[in-house]
């Protein structure tokens, strides 16, 4: 049996940018793992996760984090985003100390992106640059208690390198988002509201919708540049 350190991959993509939050327009690698602790009806990733409509043995391989690793500096990026499904699932495999040592001695910023329902260990904590959580609202399906975890989201906020980006349609959306982020304490700087689309038009009439109040209570914006450069193509 190898003692090669591994974690279960759906793909390695870029250099491309990162199209959300804080880094929005940096030059960055993903690494897309496999694996999701939550349902949500708009997920733009069911591949990583649902296998009533995707063959997961096909979507996701078993692969040496060097692989990951190589895979994910060919272009040089900046940062390193690793996003899923739900990558923080994987904390608790060799693979992933591995995977996050690797990148810090290439001297890449590491991103995780991660819904906010499990918290870091200490271990992940000092080795992220940047965890930007999404917890996810009403309208992505799930009940409030599997998608929104006080003591999870609280030491995300503790570590000091969280930002928090949230989904919106709506006005309404928006004030969810206030609700929930003034019931735990998350301050409204560290907070990003973002339109739900996977297209140009839709981003559009979202972002339309939700710029005024988002900004009224005092939190940042971002679009998904990403998806106004290549729409919803895959691993872009």
């Amino acid at each position: 049996m190898s003692d090669t350190p591994t974690l279960v991959l759906a793909e390695v993509f870029g250099p491309t940018v990162q199209g959300e939050g804080p880094s929005t327009g940096r030059r960055a690698a993903f690494i897309r793992l496999g694996g999701c602790n939550l349902h949500c009806t708009w997920c733009d990733t069911p591949y990583t996760w649902d296998a009533s409509r995707f063959d997961l043995r096909a979507e996701l391989t078993r692969t040496p984090v060097h692989d990951v690793v190589s895979r994910a500096l060919n272009g040089n990026p900046a940062v390193v985003v690793i996003t899923g499904g739900e990558p923080l699932m994987h904390q608790h495999q060799p693979g992933w100390e591995a995977l996050l040592d690797w990148l810090i001695d290439a001297g890449v910023e590491i991103e995780v992106e991660t819904n906010g329902t499990l918290a870091p260990t200490s271990a992940t904590a000092w080795r992220v640059t940047r965890f930007n959580v999404s917890p996810k609202l009403a309208h992505a399906g799930d009940l409030e208690r599997d998608r929104i975890k006080p003591r999870a989201l609280r030491a995300l906020v503790e570590t000091g390198r969280a930002a928090f980006k949230f989904v919106c349609a709506t006005p309404d959306d928006v004030t969810e988002v206030a609700e929930v982020t003034g019931r735990l304490n998350i301050p409204a700087r560290l907070v990003w509201v973002m339109p739900e689309g996977t297209n140009t038009a839709a981003i559009t009439d979202h972002l339309a919708a939700i710029a005024d109040p988002a900004i009224a209570a005092g939190f940042n914006l971002t679009t998904r540049l990403h998806v106004h450069a290549w729409g919803n193509e895959r691993a872009r």
